[in-house]
């Protein structure tokens, strides 16, 4: 009894990842296969009953391993369930500013002829209203995004220095 009390504690505990550990390889994620199959695997344990971040970076996992399935049916079933995810968390929390910041960190960087780039001038508009309201951490974590992103303009980008 005992130590199946303890197998159940280590998986409880074992299962959720922890944000800031996501937020460092959500940075890499995109540079190679192994990063996007690791982050993948980091968030297998969330559900959608999860916190809303984190079912937000799962989203994101999904959509980033999209790219790398070979077969064409594959890659577009993935992409769908990972963009599907994703949209649903902002319709449930719309004013989180890490979750559009996500979104729009994939919508930058996917072909336009997925059709998901319709929300980038929002977002990007969303993450410079709310940009200042946000604690030293989640603004530091923003600042690194907009200083990198190809979707701000040199302009844009002034209200995070």
């Amino acid at each position: 009894m005992k130590l199946l009390l303890t197998l159940l504690l280590w998986v409880n505990f074992a299962g959720t990842p922890d944000l800031a550990s996501i937020r460092k390889m959500y940075t890499d994620v995109a540079k190679s296969e192994n990063n996007a199959k690791d982050f993948v695997e980091k968030l297998s344990t969330v559900s959608n009953s999860d916190e809303k971040i984190l079912v937000a970076y799962k989203a994101a996992s999904i959509l980033l391993d999209s790219k790398f399935e070979k077969k064409l049916g594959s890659k577009i079933d993935r992409f769908k369930e990972g963009a599907k995810l994703l949209e649903s968390v902002i319709a449930s929390d719309p004013n989180n500013i890490e979750i559009r910041m996500i979104r729009l960190s994939i919508q930058e960087n996917v072909p336009g002829i997925t059709g998901y780039k319709k929300n980038i001038k929002e977002d990007k508009k969303y993450i410079a209203a709310h940009y200042a309201e946000q604690n030293a951490s989640l603004k530091e974590y923003l600042k690194d995004f907009v200083l990198q992103s190809k979707s701000f303009s040199a302009k844009e980008k002034q209200f995070v220095k």
